[in-house]
C-alpha cells in the first residue's frame, strides 16, 4: 500500500504501513526539507514476561511481540491533525497507534493503546510511547551519527536544568565493519528516579546536526517514571521513550483478556536547526496547556519564603512585607510554609491544613488574608497536598489503605506519609481542604509543593509498585483537572523541592514552575537561563529576592532572574533602600511590560547552553518584531564579549537596569553580533531590546 501521510507542507510524516513488516516512520519533511529514514524502527514495541527480545538486548527495542505486529487498518481525526492504526501479531497482543501533530507546529506526539485479544493474561514489562530511527538521507547528504551531537540533561536540588551538548559518538561507540553489519546490544539514555520525574535526570533531550541544519528535540510527557534511550542500529541512530519499565522503576501490569494499557505521550519535535527545534517544542508546550485567565495575565507573585521567613510566618512579620509587596506592584502574595504549625517545626506536621491560632493572633489568618485583599493582591498559600506528617492528626484519621505502602509497610519517608490519590478518602480529604480554603478564606493562589520522593511507587492493590505509582501519578492528574473545573480562576504553583518535578504533564495544567531553591543570585543565574529548554519561559517561576545587604549591581542581577520569565519576588522588600526599592519597582514595570511578548516568544542562547561555571550567560527571547536579551557576567573584571544574533538587528536599547551604569553597547557586523563590555562582576546584568 501507499505510506499513510499525517500533516501538510510545512510539517509532514509518512508512515509504511502495509506489507511483512510492522507500521514504520519512515520519511520526515521540514517546510521543504526532506528526512529519509535509513532504518525505520517499527513503532509498537512490547515487551512482556512471556516473550521479551528476539535479539537479546536490554534496550527497548527488539521486542518479539513488536516484530510480530502487522497492519489491520487505520483512521484520520476529521480535521486531519491525528493518524490512528491498528495492529495485532499472532499471540493475541494488538495495539492502536496514535500520532498527533497540532497546527503550526513541527512535534508529533505518540501514544500507545495495547490490548489483549488472546485467550491467557500477558505480563506488560514495558511499553515505549514513541520509536523512531532518527539518521538517514537528509536531501543530498547523509544525516550520519558521526555528525550528531547529544544535547541533554541533569537536574538536583538547588542545581536545576544543567544541560550538555556533546558528540554523540562519545556515547555511542562505532559497531559496524566491513561486510558484518551488526547492532549494538547497548545505549545510551536517561531514565527517571522514584516519583521524582525530573530529581536527577531530565525527560527532554535532543540530537543536533553539527552543522546546525537539522535537531531532533523531544520529551516525555509524564509526572512519574520515564525512561528514553538511543542505540546504535548499523550505523544509524534510533530513539525510543515512554514510561515506566520494569528494568527502571519496577513497573508490571497484568493484562488479561479483553483489558487495555494506554502509555503516556511523548513528543518529538523537527527542527532545521537547534533554536528552530526549540520553538517548536516551545510552540507544542503552548499548544497543549489547558486553557486558563492566568495564561494571558502571568500574575506577579510575592512569596514570603525564600531569604526571608524560611517557612516561619506569623502576622507581626507578615504585614510589612505584605504592605511592601503591593507598594512594589506585586499582584499576588504567596505565605509560604509554617502557616499550619503551632510550634517552629512545620516539617512533619503537615496534612490537616488548619491554620495556626498562635501565629496569627489577633483576627487569624483571615485578617492577613484580609489585609493582603485590601492592598489589591490575590491572597495565596503553600501546601503539600500528597503528603502526611507523621505528627499531623490526618495520619491516624486516614484509612490506611490511603496511603503508599509495599510488602504490606505504610512507607514513611523525611518524617511524611505519602497519600495514594487513587483512594476516595484521599481525594474527599483534599477537595475538601481546598474548597474550605478557597470558599472560607478566599484563597485564590497555591504553591503545591513536594518535598519526598518515596521510591518505587505502591504495591497495595497493585500488580507492582511501579504500576501502584503510575495509577497514583494519573489520579494526580485527573484531581488536578477537578480542581480547575470547580475553580476555574485558581492560580496554581508547580514546585517540588524547587523543580524536582518539573514535568510537561503538570506544566500542562499548572500555571507556573519554581525553577530551584538556590539561594545564592551568582549561582541561580544558569538556573534561570536554562529553565526554557525544559518549561515555558512563561512558567519559569525565577526568584528575585533583593536583600539590604545587596550591591545594587547584585539587586539588579537578582530580579534579572525572572525578568524574561516569571518574575517571582521575595526577600524583606521593607527594609530596602530607596535606591534598591527603585531598582525593584523598575523591575516589575519593565517585566509587567513586557509579559505579553515572553508569552508568545522563543527561547535561545546565542553563547551556548548554559555551564554551571560559565563566566558569562545570555538567554534570549526572540518574538515577530524584536528580541529580549539579558547577559549576566559573574566574573570579577569586566568583560567583552561578543554575542552572535542569528536574526539581524537594527537597534539595541537597554531597558533594565537604566540607572545603573551603562554596558558599551554596540551592533557589529551588519547587526549580526552585539559587542558588550560587560560587568565587573562579581554578579552583574543587563537586559536589552533589539529591533529587527
Amino acid at each position: 500500500m501507499q505510506p499513510l501521510t499525517l500533516g501538510d507542507e510545512s510539517f509532514l510524516i509518512m508512515i509504511e504501513a502495509g506489507g511483512d513488516e510492522p507500521p514504520a516512520i519512515t520519511e520526515v519533511r521540514r517546510d521543504g526539507h526532506r528526512l529519509t529514514l535509513a532504518r525505520p524502527r517499527p513503532l509498537v514495541e512490547v515487551l512482556t514476561l512471556g516473550d521479551g527480545h528476539h535479539n537479546p538486548t536490554p534496550r527497548l527495542i527488539r521486542t518479539s511481540v513488536g516484530a510480530g505486529l502487522r497492519y489491520r487498518g487505520h483512521d484520520h481525526c476529521d480535521d486531519g491533525s491525528a493518524v490512528r492504526l491498528d495492529v495485532v501479531g499472532p499471540d493475541g497482543i494488538a495495539a492502536e497507534i496514535e500520532l498527533r501533530i497540532r497546527p503550526g507546529v513541527a512535534a508529533v506526539t505518540g501514544v500507545i493503546t495495547v490490548r489483549n485479544e488472546g485467550a491467557e493474561p500477558a505480563w506488560l514489562t514495558a511499553v515505549p510511547s514513541l520509536s523512531l530511527g532518527l539518521c538517514g538521507r537528509l536531501e543530498e547528504v547523509d544525516l550520519t551519527p558521526d555528525q550528531l551531537d547529544l544535547v541533554s540533561g541533569a537536574s538536583d536540588w538547588l542545581a536545576e536544568f544543567r544541560w550538555t551538548r556533546e558528540p554523540l559518538r562519545g556515547r555511542l561507540v562505532v559497531l559496524e565493519s566491513a561486510g558484518h553489519p551488526v547492532s549494538g546490544k547497548g545505549s545510551t539514555g536517561q531514565r527517571s528516579v522514584g516519583s521524582w520525574s525530573t530529581g536527577a535526570d531530565l525527560p527532554t533531550a535532543g540530537v543536533v546536526a553539527a552543522d546546525d541544519g537539522w535537531a531532533w528535540l523531544w520529551q516525555v510527557e509524564h509526572n512519574g517514571g520515564w525512561r528514553w534511550e538511543l542505540g546504535d542500529d548499523q550505523g544509524g541512530v534510533s530513539l525510543t521513550a515512554g514510561g515506566p519499565t520494569e528494568a527502571d522503576h519496577q513497573w508490571v501490569q497484568r493484562l488479561d483478556q479483553g483489558a487495555e494499557f494506554r502509555t503516556v505521550p511523548v513528543t518529538i519535535a523537527a527542527g532545521l536547526g537547534f533554536d528552530d527545534a526549540v520553538d517548536q517544542l516551545t510552540r507544542h508546550r503552548r499548544a497543549t496547556r489547558r486553557d486558563h485567565p492566568d495564561r494571558s495575565r502571568l500574575t506577579l507573585i510575592y512569596n514570603d519564603y525564600m531569604n526571608t521567613l524560611s517557612g516561619d510566618p506569623t502576622t507581626e512579620k507578615l504585614l510589612p512585607l505584605i504592605d511592601s509587596a503591593a507598594a512594589t506592584g506585586a499582584e499576588a502574595f504567596c505565605i509560604d510554609a509554617g502557616w499550619y504549625a503551632e510550634d517552629g517545626n512545620w516539617w512533619d506536621t503537615v496534612g490537616e491544613w488548619l491554620p495556626s491560632s498562635g501565629r496569627f493572633p489577633s483576627g487569624g489568618l483571615a485578617a492577613v488574608l484580609d489585609r493582603i485583599r485590601d492592598r489589591g493582591m490575590i491572597p495565596g498559600l503553600w501546601l503539600e497536598p500528597e503528603v502526611i506528617g507523621v505528627r499531623s492528626p490526618m495520619a491516624d484519621r486516614l484509612p490506611p489503605e490511603a496511603f503508599f505502602s509495599r510488602h504490606g509497610v505504610r512507607i514513611r519517608e523525611a518524617g511524611r506519609f505519602h497519600l495514594d490519590l487513587r483512594h476516595p478518602a484521599v481525594r474527599d480529604h483534599l477537595d475538601a481542604t481546598i474548597d474550605r480554603l478557597v470558599g472560607e478564606l478566599g484563597v485564590g493562589m497555591f504553591k503545591f509543593d513536594y518535598n519526598i520522593n518515596p521510591g518505587a511507587g505502591t504495591d497495595l492493590d497493585a500488580d507492582s509498585a511501579g504500576a501502584g505509582l503510575l495509577a497514583h501519578n494519573r489520579a494526580h492528574l485527573d484531581w488536578l483537572d477537578g480542581l480547575f473545573d470547580r475553580h476555574p480562576e485558581l492560580i496554581i504553583e508547580n514546585c517540588g523541592s524547587g523543580a524536582m518535578r518539573c514535568d510537561d504533564a503538570m506544566l500542562s495544567r499548572l500555571q507556573l514552575q519554581s525553577t530551584s531553591d538556590q539561594q545564592d543570585v551568582a549561582r541561580y543565574v544558569p538556573i534561570a537561563a536554562a529553565a526554557p529548554l525544559q518549561l515555558l519561559p512563561e512558567q519559569a517561576g525565577s526568584w528575585a529576592y533583593p536583600a539590604d545587604w545587596m550591591g545594587l549591581e547584585e539587586v539588579a542581577a537578582t530580579l534579572q532572574a525572572g525578568l524574561l520569565g516569571r518574575l517571582y519576588l521575595s526577600g524583606h522588600l521593607n527594609r530596602l533602600r530607596d535606591d534598591q526599592l527603585d531598582l525593584v519597582r523598575a523591575a516589575v514595570a519593565v517585566h509587567k511590560e513586557l509579559r505579553t511578548m515572553i508569552g508568545n516568544a522563543a527561547p535561545s542562547w546565542p553563547l551556548g547552553l548554559p555551564g554551571w561555571d560559565d563566566p558569562v550567560i545570555a538567554l534570549r527571547l526572540t518574538g515577530p518584531d524584536e528580541s529580549l536579551l539579558t547577559v549576566w557576567q559573574r566574573g570579577p573584571e569586566p568583560a567583552e564579549v561578543i554575542i552572535p544574533l542569528t536574526r539581524p538587528a537594527r537597534d539595541c536599547t537597554v531597558i533594565f537596569p537604566t540607572a545603573l551604569d551603562p554596558w558599551p553597547a554596540e551592533l557589529i557586523n551588519d547587526g549580526t553580533a552585539l559587542r558588550l563590555a560587560a560587568g565587573p562582576g562579581p554578579i552583574a546584568a543587563r537586559t536589552f531590546r533589539l529591533g529587527h
